[in-house]
């Protein structure tokens, strides 16, 4: 991958999505690997569209599907421990288990791997565990931690656990994950951490860092198993549109999946030339396309994706948008804030006017986000009078 290290106030233009047709029948032969679905954290114990997915690709009735949390803290880091209050990567992993359960799941087990048990990684009877498994589920945390426990250290090579997890995948079967269960499946330069101001302010900064704030990314990547983009989570609820473009800028990607919270990616194919996703849930998953400035598309449930050709399939509940009223957009003033960037963004696909700014909060420097509408902008609509979704919205940042 090309590092580049340029400044984010670049050209606006940009080659546009355009809609395609439906899939064509698959023709690669012999046995592909399973999906991936990927939240963006938050998802709801009552979101039967997202868990009914991952069952149902596991198997249903049938399903054996193997919880890991060892992105939670462990049990001897947790206060609660022992006690009803305790939120730990035990009893995270418990609850995961019971939920999917009742979700239709045949079974469901804790994979007992953790900081308080890194060794248990490469204990054969743990790897058998996993390779019984037909489905896998990654819960939240802190992804660094899946790093740690799951992966051999700088030379970044698979535990046993992890190697029987990526051979269930390769014959079939899914894996989904939330928050730093999503994170961990990417490929090189994961985030690890930071915020939107000072990763426009200082850049992404490659290493873990124990300052939430710093933008920090690791070159190795993850599981891998996600290729075509960068994957950021809990995207418009923490206002992170600033850290997905400063880090694509800075490592040389051209596509990031900004992930919204109880929303997932629906992945098929993963890796492949027929690689092609769809969203559920309840928000958006927001695509940036880098190739020339920053183009941002929000995409709703039932919008469909193929990556090798930058496409979209419109779902059949929307239509095109004809904006219509006369009201001016009110400039905003905390454009980072939480959930702000993507209602001012879907304000202004369903208002006449053509461009919002929007600035930092922080002023030492301060930034300004000019979101506009150019040529192959398209806002879509279920109502007829609201902005449910929008392709290819231009983004330029600059200090002001």
């Amino acid at each position: 991958m090309t590092r580049r290290r340029t400044l984010l106030a670049g050209a606006l233009g940009a080659a546009a999505l355009t809609t395609f047709g439906p899939a064509a029948p698959a023709t690669a032969a012999g046995p592909r690997r399973g999906p991936l679905i990927l939240v963006g954290g938050s998802l709801a114990d009552d979101n039967t569209e997202i868990y009914g997915e991952i069952v149902r690709r596991a198997g249903g009735p049938a399903a054996r599907i193997g919880v890991l949390t060892a992105a939670s803290i462990p049990p001897s880091q947790d206060p609660d421990a022992g006690t009803p209050d305790a939120i730990n990567s035990q009893t995270n992993g418990q609850y995961y288990a019971d939920l999917l359960r009742s979700h239709g799941a045949g079974d469901a087990v804790w994979i007992p791997v953790d900081l308080d048990r890194i060794t248990a990684a490469d204990d054969p009877a743990v790897a058998a565990l996993a390779a019984g498994c037909t489905g896998f589920f990654f819960g939240g945390g802190d992804q660094f931690r899946y790093v740690t426990t799951l992966l051999h250290g700088d030379a970044h090579t698979d535990t046993l656990v992890l190697a029987a997890i990526r051979r269930r995948h390769r014959a079939g079967a899914v894996i989904a994950g939330s928050s730093a269960g999503a994170q961990i499946q990417q490929a090189a330069d994961m985030v690890t951490g930071g915020e939107s101001y000072e990763a426009l302010r200082d850049g992404a900064q490659p290493g873990y860092f124990d300052d939430p704030n710093t933008s920090g990314y690791w070159p190795a990547g993850g599981f891998g198993l996600l290729t075509s983009g960068l994957i950021d989570t809990h995207f418009s609820a923490y206002g992170r549109l600033g850290r997905a473009v400063r880090l694509a800028e800075d490592t040389g990607h051209d596509r990031v999946y900004g992930l919204d919270p109880n929303t997932a990616l629906l992945v098929t194919d993963p890796g492949s030339s027929d690689e092609r996703s769809r969203v559920l849930g309840a928000g958006g998953v927001n695509l940036l396309d880098l190739r020339d400035g920053v183009r941002w598309s929000h995409l709703t449930a039932g919008f469909a994706y193929h990556p090798a050709t930058r496409r979209v399939r419109v779902p059949h509940t929307l239509r095109q948008l004809r904006p219509g009223g006369a009201r001016t957009i009110a400039d905003s003033s905390d454009v980072f804030g939480d959930d702000v960037a993507t209602a001012l963004a879907l304000e202004l696909a369903g208002s006449r006017d053509g461009t919002v700014v929007g600035h930092t909060r922080q002023q030492d420097p301060r930034f300004a986000v000019t979101l506009a509408k150019r040529p192959g902008f398209t806002a879509y609509t279920a109502d007829g009078h609201t902005a449910a979704a929008f392709c290819d919205l231009a983004v330029h940042i600059r200090q002001v």
